[in-house]
C-alpha cells in the first residue's frame, strides 16, 4: 500500500472517531462550535502523531511536533472551557 493510501485510511479512520466522539456528548454540553473545533484539532493530533512516526528528521517533523503541540493545547483548552462551564450549573457546596 503507497503512503497516499495510507495517509486516506488515517484520515477516514480519524474523521470517523471523531464524529463518533462528537455524537456521544449531549448537545446541552458543548456548543456544535466548541465539539467541531475539538474534533477538527483531535484530526490534527492523529495525524501530526502519524507524520512525526514516519518521516525521517526533517522540516516535516519539526512541522508535525508543532502542530501535535498546538492541536493538544487546543484540544485541552476545549476540554477545561467545558469544565469550567459545568461548574457553573453544579449546586453550591
Amino acid at each position: 500500500m503507497g503512503p497516499l493510501l495510507i495517509s486516506l485510511y488515517l484520515f477516514v479512520l480519524a474523521a470517523f472517531l471523531g464524529f463518533e466522539l462528537i455524537h456521544k456528548v449531549p448537545p446541552t454540553l458543548h456548543t456544535p462550535l466548541m465539539s467541531g473545533a475539538n474534533a477538527m484539532s483531535g484530526i490534527t493530533v492523529v495525524g501530526a502523531l502519524t507524520l512525526v512516526g514516519v518521516a525521517a528528521l526533517s522540516t516535516s517533523v519539526v512541522l508535525g511536533v508543532l502542530a501535535l503541540i498546538l492541536a493538544t493545547i487546543n484540544v485541552v483548552g476545549g476540554f477545561l472551557v467545558t469544565d469550567r462551564m459545568l461548574s457553573t450549573f453544579g449546586g453550591r457546596k
